[in-house]
């Protein structure tokens, strides 16, 4: 058999194998400084800031509900969430909806839709945490990108109760 055959059926079955390495897809957001991921397969819609009509006796992250194409949807200040400072809302502001397990459709205010990446699962490392601190638990791995890190968000994680 010719060698140089062998080469190519070889390339092209690594090739292959390359291709066949499983990828996620995430929004990278930006609140604060920081940089966060939300796994795409979750995410049912991104719109522009709107008027949120707040609701009493909630907790000081949920910021109230929006009535999107005739859907009401609460919306949590991921920020706050997180144990970060006050939303600024400016023309980057944006409402992602998500559909969590428990919980149903979503809204959470980000300063910044800022790209979709695709991270190769090895290019993901789960994070061990302390099971006492609510906001460590929002984060569930981090992610590796163009030399930069990503904290990926476990939004299962999130509720509509609690703190």
């Amino acid at each position: 058999m010719d060698l140089s055959l062998l080469n190519v059926n070889k390339a092209v079955s690594e090739e292959e194998n390359k291709r066949a390495i499983e990828t996620i897809q995430f929004i990278v957001i930006r609140l604060g400084d920081e940089q966060y991921g939300i796994d795409i397969r979750h995410i049912d819609n991104i719109v522009r800031m709107q008027h949120i009509t707040r609701v009493p006796k909630m907790p000081i992250y949920l910021k109230g509900v929006i009535n999107l194409r005739g859907e009401v949807i609460p919306v949590i200040s991921m920020r706050l969430k997180m144990g970060l400072a006050e939303d600024e809302f400016t023309k980057n502001t944006r409402i992602i909806v998500v559909k969590l397990e428990q919980e149903g459709n979503v809204g959470f205010l980000v300063d910044e839709v800022k790209e979709v990446v695709t991270l190769a699962v090895s290019d993901i490392e789960k994070i061990n945490y302390n099971a006492n601190e609510e906001m460590v638990n929002l984060i569930n791995a981090v992610g590796k990108h163009n030399e930069e890190l990503i904290s990926l968000v476990d939004l299962n994680a999130i509720s509509l109760e609690g703190n």
